[in-house]
């Protein structure tokens, strides 16, 4: 066993180098993307492009019902068991997508006057979201093939798609950019979708030729990710509206000033540091669908993560307290200091969030649908009631406090699942990881407000060399 975990920490930590060099391409060619939109086509062609995007993903997120992360897990376990069960999986998956994506165009296509209408107050961008439909349906397929690629552990291929399909999808916008101006918007959307869409094709799992499979088949076997799918859908819904509630709120309370502190903030905590876990959830998940009726393996295979996971986040976290402010001076500028103390409690946080994450997995695994809308809801909840009243008592500053007991709160409901509903545990050196990287995270941060940066330094430094020794024994194991 002990050959076999040090295997998995090495598949971890390779499936984290891998994609979280394409999501850091991703970030970087997004960030070309909108300085040329914004120096090209100005102020106008900013908006038109988060209005046309945001719309794509609503009704994306609504029709797609969530198999690109649900079918994965069926996948998974047909590969655990029969050849011929995968191949016909794969079809259905293909063949639900399809049928997705064509819903969802459809329905782009029937709701275009009144998104116009709503959108932006006229009839004059029907044709806008007609041309839209086509990238709903787009996404739909890119979808699949995705799931069908993670499902099945091509995710090398997978990485191939995700990066190749961005950087030919910034190369074709840029000259439509340039020449198009604001009429390039739309295009440059569809552009972007038919290049994912193009090379996860070309990329595609070729090993599971397509099988004969009639209407009522591709129903039953698809009914059961479908079903976790819904449920993982309203999950982010709930998680969604509770964001826009507070943004929201704060916006009539405090300003839009101050709300754009909070997303500032909330990016550098949430969304930089979460391409460690995407990342790693890429190998993690379906390996952990293989095994979810192993109580002795899954408990095995979450210790093992919580070990790697903590393992490369602990430094990440003492690193960015020590470097809060050259963080958001490169990222933004010197007026948005306001946020340092707001980031460094939700830097803390993010270590309970990496052990929550690694335990709510087993949810989606043993697709325990219920279990995992309930406990979003109550998360969405929970951090909605927590941003309003800690903003109320302590300002931005309270905001980063939330983050960290909502995250406190989310990994004991989650604890009770893992521990009491489904009677799993985790090792013991997961336990003195995750309580050895929360006492130095909050060592570092109370050194850098007291303003003893040399020990900050120091203590950081240790937490390093720590890591360090953590990884290479993981890796040798």
């Amino acid at each position: 066993m002990a050959g076999k975990q040090g295997n998995i920490s090495r598949m971890a930590m390779k499936a984290m180098g891998l994609f979280g060099g394409v999501q850091v391409m991703g970030i970087l060619c997004s960030i070309i993307r909108t300085k040329l939109v914004a120096l090209w086509i100005g102020p106008v062609g900013i908006g038109l492009f988060g209005l046309f995007n945001n719309a794509l993903e609503m009704i994306s997120t609504g029709t797609n019902l969530g198999i690109r992360s649900s079918s994965v897990r069926d996948i998974s376990q047909a590969l655990a068991s029969d050849r011929g069960l995968v191949a016909r999986m794969v079809t259905v998956v293909r063949r639900w997508s399809l049928w997705l994506g064509l819903a969802g165009a459809l329905l782009t296509l029937s709701l275009a006057p009144l998104l116009s209408q709503i959108t932006f107050g006229d009839s004059a961008h029907i044709w806008g979201f007609v041309a839209l439909s086509i990238a709903v349906l787009l996404q739909a397929l890119t979808n699949g093939e995705y799931a069908i690629l993670q499902g099945t552990a091509r995710l090398k291929r997978l990485a191939s798609v995700t990066l190749w399909g961005t950087i030919v999808g910034l190369a074709i916008s840029i000259p439509m950019f340039y020449l198009l101006r604001e009429r390039s918007i739309l295009p440059s959307i569809i552009a972007y979708a038919a290049a994912l869409a193009a090379f996860a094709w070309l990329f595609r799992n070729r090993d599971y030729p397509s099988v004969k499979v009639n209407s009522r088949e591709t129903f039953d076997m698809g009914k059961g990710f479908v079903r976790l799918g819904i449920y993982m859908t309203l999950g982010n819904f709930a998680t969604i509206l509770a964001s826009y509630a507070f943004n929201a709120w704060l916006n009539v309370n405090a300003g839009t000033e101050t709300v754009g502190y909070y997303q500032a903030g909330y990016t550098l905590i949430n969304k930089y540091t979460g391409l460690i876990l995407t990342a790693l959830g890429m190998e993690y998940y379906p390996r952990l669908a293989k095994v979810a009726e192993s109580r002795m393996r899954l408990r095995a295979f979450v210790s093992q993560e919580i070990n790697v996971a903590i393992a490369v986040m602990a430094p990440v976290v003492a690193l960015f307290i020590l470097l809060r402010e050259v963080v958001v001076w490169l990222l933004y500028t010197p007026e948005f200091n306001v946020i340092l103390t707001f980031i460094s409690w939700g830097m803390i946080g993010t270590v309970l969030r990496t052990l929550s994450w690694c335990l709510a997995f087993t949810i989606l695994a043993k697709g325990d649908g219920k279990t995992y809308l309930w406990t979003e809801v109550a998360s969405a909840v929970i951090n909605l009631a927590l941003n309003i009243v800690f903003y109320r008592w302590w300002g931005l500053t309270g905001l980063g406090i939330a983050f960290l007991v909502s995250y406190l709160l989310y990994t004991i409901i989650i604890a009770v699942v893992y521990f009491r509903g489904y009677r799993l545990s985790i090792s013991r050196a997961s336990i003195y990881n995750l309580l050895w990287t929360l006492a130095v995270a909050s060592a570092v941060m109370i050194a850098m407000e007291s303003g003893a940066l040399a020990i900050a330094i120091v203590l950081t430094v240790i937490s390093i060399a720590v890591a360090i020794r953590q990884i290479i024994a993981l890796w040798r194991r």
